[in-house]
């Protein structure tokens, strides 16, 4: 057996960026998804931003993204090549801002703890941060400028990774999977609304929808509902800013991250209430009280859309990338918030384990890790 098919199951941004660069590799791949390129890929902020979401303890997912984002230039220039068509990546850099003394020193304290780790921060104060993007209000007292966090258009991304998989070869299947087949020791197959298709090799990649698809996965992934809000500047309003400004209001975060048409996607809600995907107001009217705080020139803005997409949450917020269960299952779920900045860095992966050739930045990030607890059972 050759093992040269792959059916990847999922066509959010991390299985069009596998089934891509599976298929440009000579795989014969088909994807299977009831709705590509919708979901939580499509509502989501874009932010490539490892340094400003980095936290205490998770250092093996910052170590993740740093990589990652170190590729996204490469992976957006062949991305862009291969659909013939932009990728959507921004450049401009990341600030971080701060309203209230509480908010400054728990930056204060992110700054020093990324300094520490060798990581590329600067403390600003508010003056500095207005010369930097004037569209900053008055409240804001100071913050950081992180150069090395980027971001990407969402959409523009999903359009190119659609032509790039159809160019490559792939066959995009509209159908929606119930669960991954086994004989008890290898994969068979995969059962669909339509009946049941043959596969040698599955690569699950269906987000928040990944542990009902097989036994190994139960308990490994879970749905992580966030809220954004997409604004459009009016005619005679103040200027985007050109950079993504994140932002802590009285303790909340808050993140604003610019367009190519002018336009600014706003988020930053979290809540684990299973597979709801309703916007509420009270969402709306928090990331707009914040946002409005930081930008105070977004209130003359157009509100276009609000929606709600659900994150693929894993136990220790770690990707699961690597092979689980029987033999012919791979998966590449669980990415919570970093599923587009880790985009590059998990076709990599996949590639190099349908190679035989494990990719050593992704070791952190192998399902292997939860067998021990008893995971997945």
């Amino acid at each position: 057996m050759t093992l040269s098919r792959l059916t990847v199951v999922g066509a959010g941004v991390i299985g069009l960026s596998c089934a891509w660069r599976a298929a440009d590799a000579g795989y014969d791949v088909t994807v299977l998804d009831p709705a590509p390129a919708s979901g939580a890929s499509r509502v989501a902020g874009g932010m490539l931003a490892p340094v400003t979401e980095a936290w205490p303890g998770e250092e093996g997912l910052l170590g993740l993204g740093v990589e990652s984002v170190r590729r996204w230039p490469g992976f957006a220039e062949r991305l862009a090549s291969a659909a013939g068509r932009p990728a959507g990546l921004r450049t401009e850099g990341t600030v971080v801002a701060a309203t209230g003394t509480g908010d400054r020193a728990e930056l204060d304290a992110l700054a020093g703890y990324l300094a520490g780790l060798g990581r590329e921060v600067e403390r600003l104060g508010g003056r500095e941060l207005r010369r930097l993007e004037p569209a900053i209000g008055p409240e804001v007292r100071g913050g950081l400028s992180v150069p090395g966090d980027l971001a990407v258009d969402n959409r523009v991304l999903l359009d190119a990774l659609r032509a790039a998989v159809e160019r490559a070869g792939a066959v995009v299947r509209h159908v929606e999977v119930r669960e991954v087949l086994d004989d008890g020791e290898r994969v068979t197959g995969v059962r669909t609304v339509d009946g049941d298709l043959p596969a040698e090799r599955v690569l699950v990649c269906a987000g928040a929808h990944s542990a009902a698809l097989h036994p190994a996965l139960r308990g490994l992934v879970r749905p992580v509902k966030g809220e954004i809000l997409r604004l459009a500047a009016r005619a005679g309003a103040f200027p985007p800013p050109s950079r993504t400004v994140r932002a802590l209001v009285d303790g909340r975060p808050v993140y604003a991250v610019p367009r190519d048409d002018g336009g600014l996607v706003i988020g930053a809600t979290q809540a684990e209430t299973g597979f709801d995907t309703e916007v509420t107001v009270g969402g709306v009217r928090d990331l707009l009280r914040d946002a409005e705080r930081v930008l105070p020139g977004i209130a003359e803005y157009a509100l276009v859309e609000a929606a709600a997409g659900l994150r693929p949450g894993s136990p220790d917020n770690v990707p699961l990338l690597g092979a689980l269960g029987p033999a012919g299952l791979l998966v590449a779920t669980g990415h919570h918030r970093n599923g587009i900045l880790l985009a590059p860095l998990t076709a990599d992966a996949v590639l190099g384990l349908l190679r035989g050739e494990p990719d050593p930045a992704a070791a952190v990030a192998d399902p292997a890790r939860f067998a021990a607890a008893g995971h997945g059972r």
